[in-house]
Parts: C-alpha cells; sequence; structure tokens
C-alpha cells in the first residue's frame, strides 16, 4: 500500500475508461499536466506504458485491460467505505446518486421519482445515466448507485422486481392496417416496422415473439432503445412494438392507435432494480431502492392505455 497513492486509484480508472488524458482530466476536474504527472506515476508503478498511441488515438495494454475490471471493483469498496453512514437522513442529505436506466424505463419513472425526492428529500440529487456501454456486470457499479434493467439477460448483483408490461403494436391512426377486420400477425408482418436496437445479439420480447412463430417482419427504420419508436409511427404506414405504458405516453402527443394481442402472443417485460451486493446494508442505498420501488408502483395507474377494440391474432378466425 506504501508504493502507491491511492488518491491515483479513481485517476486510473478515468485514464482506463477514456484513453485521453485531456478527456480524463476534464472529468476529472484537473489540469492536463497534473493529469498527465499521474499517469507517469501510474506507469512507474506498474512498470507498464498503460495507455499506447495507435494512429492518432490511445489504447491499452493487454496489462492495462486486465486492470480495468479490478480497479472498477475496487472503487466499488472504496466508495462504500468512504460514503456508508450509521444512519441516512434523506431531508437533509445532499448526497448525490447516480441510476443507469433504458430510455424506456427512465421515461416512466422520472416523473414520480421526482415527485417523491421534491417532497422527502428537497436537496438529494439522482442522475439518470443512459445503459450506454454497460453490460450488466459488477464493474458498472463503481458508478452507479442502483441499475434499472429488463430480467433475462444475465445482469450481475442483487435484483428485485420492480414492475411489469407488456408489449402492443402502436401505428398511426390513419394506417390502414387499423380497418382491418381481423389483424393478425401475419397482417403484421406484411407492413413496414419501426424497431428498437440495443445492442448486437440483444433480442427483445418483441423480436422473440416473432422469431417463436417462424415469421419475418419487414424492418423499415432501425433506432437506438424505444422512446423514439412513437414518433417514427406517427403520420407514416410503419408499425412498432413497444411496451404498453410508453404507448399510453405517446397517445398524450400524437393521434396513435393501440392494438394488443390475444394471450396466447403475449409478450412480456419484466423491470428490476439491480444493486451491488456490497450496498445491500447500507442505509442510503436501502432509502433510494425504496423510493424508485414506490414511484414504480404508481407507474400503471399515471400511463392508462386505450387500446383499439380488436386484438391480433395469431391466425385469422
Amino acid at each position: 500500500m506504501k508504493t502507491l497513492d491511492l488518491n491515483l486509484l479513481p485517476q486510473l480508472q478515468v485514464l482506463l475508461e477514456l484513453r485521453n488524458v485531456s478527456k480524463a482530466a476534464e472529468r476529472l476536474r484537473l489540469s492536463q499536466p497534473a493529469t498527465s504527472a499521474a499517469l507517469a506515476r501510474l506507469r512507474r508503478h506498474f512498470d507498464d506504458e498503460l495507455l499506447v498511441r495507435n494512429g492518432r488515438k490511445y489504447i491499452l495494454t493487454p496489462f492495462a485491460q486486465s486492470l480495468v475490471p479490478l480497479v472498477d471493483e475496487a472503487m466499488v469498496h472504496v466508495q462504500r467505505a468512504t460514503l456508508v453512514r450509521s444512519g441516512f437522513d434523506a431531508t437533509t442529505s445532499e448526497r448525490e446518486f447516480a441510476i443507469a436506466a433504458s430510455d424506456y424505463a427512465a421515461a416512466l419513472i422520472v416523473g414520480p421519482l421526482h415527485k417523491i425526492l421534491r417532497e422527502e428529500a428537497p436537496s438529494v440529487t439522482v442522475d439518470i445515466v443512459p445503459m450506454t456501454g454497460l453490460h450488466g456486470t459488477m464493474a458498472d457499479y463503481s458508478k452507479l448507485d442502483l441499475l434499472v434493467g429488463p430480467t433475462g439477460y444475465k445482469m450481475e448483483g442483487e435484483t428485485k422486481q420492480l414492475f411489469r408490461d407488456s408489449f402492443v403494436a402502436i401505428m398511426d391512426a390513419a394506417n390502414p392496417v387499423v380497418q382491418l377486420p381481423g389483424i393478425t400477425l401475419q397482417d403484421l408482418v406484411t407492413v413496414p416496422h419501426a424497431v428498437g436496437y440495443f445492442g448486437e445479439g440483444i433480442s427483445t420480447p418483441a423480436d422473440k415473439l416473432f422469431e417463436s412463430r417462424g415469421v419475418r417482419r419487414r424492418v423499415a427504420a432501425v433506432v437506438a432503445g424505444f422512446l423514439s419508436l412513437p414518433l417514427l409511427v406517427a403520420g407514416t404506414d410503419l408499425v412498432a412494438l413497444v411496451p404498453r405504458m410508453l404507448a399510453a405516453r405517446a397517445q398524450r402527443g400524437a393521434n396513435i392507435e393501440v392494438l394488443e394481442f390475444e394471450a396466447e402472443l403475449e409478450a412480456s417485460l419484466v423491470e428490476a432494480l439491480y444493486w451491488h451486493p456490497s450496498r445491500t446494508e447500507d442505509p442510503a442505498n436501502v432509502w433510494l431502492r425504496s423510493v424508485v420501488q414506490r414511484a414504480c408502483s404508481q407507474l400503471h395507474q399515471l400511463f392508462p392505455v386505450s387500446t383499439h377494440p380488436q386484438l391480433i391474432a395469431q391466425h385469422a378466425s
């Protein structure tokens, strides 16, 4: 321990993440010379270059790549040791928390979460950060207090279910599909679709619905996440599958029809709360989890959906 100043640990983490001294200095709120000096000390300590130039960019050495998960895990425990108190008083705390969530989950929970914070913890700050670049591993918790994400994707950490949603089909109210006497899954695959993308090899419950029936959609537009899909279908002939509460939110500002599926075609989405096991008994994290759970308990009342009277069936009746 005497051979390394532990103040260099957060600097090492940021340098390994950003792979750029100038950007790391900005993130750390240090001068560039100070950050360069920190990198030089780290190189001497590890007897490794850590960052090496590759063209106009820097890349991590193999040794530096092996350090990434170790440093992230170490930072989790350092933060726990420095932030945990014997108690936590939300009414007076000025703590800043970070929660990672998808665009869909964030769009639903920010409103009720903000209301609870305003009433019970006026000086507490909760930043909702995107899931971009996160993989649901223990290393992610070095920068997060909580993660809100879907079940079924092998995300690590302690977990508790938050809410359940199901997928519906959305389209512009003038879309000819709405006027069909009996809409089937086959009818849906004959029209162009807008779909959400979440990363290489990641299939959503909506994707799996078509895959399990052996049918392929005609994909005309691909966007990151679910949130912008209602904007794409409004005023176009596109169809999209989105969680029903997101559809309800979109109906407030657009002339969109929402069609539900028959029970045998239901595609469910379960969102859960994830956190590092070392924070299970942390009073501040316990409080934050309870607040998120209370916010999510209101969602089905806050986002009622108006659906088209007919259901999408697997086969024509």
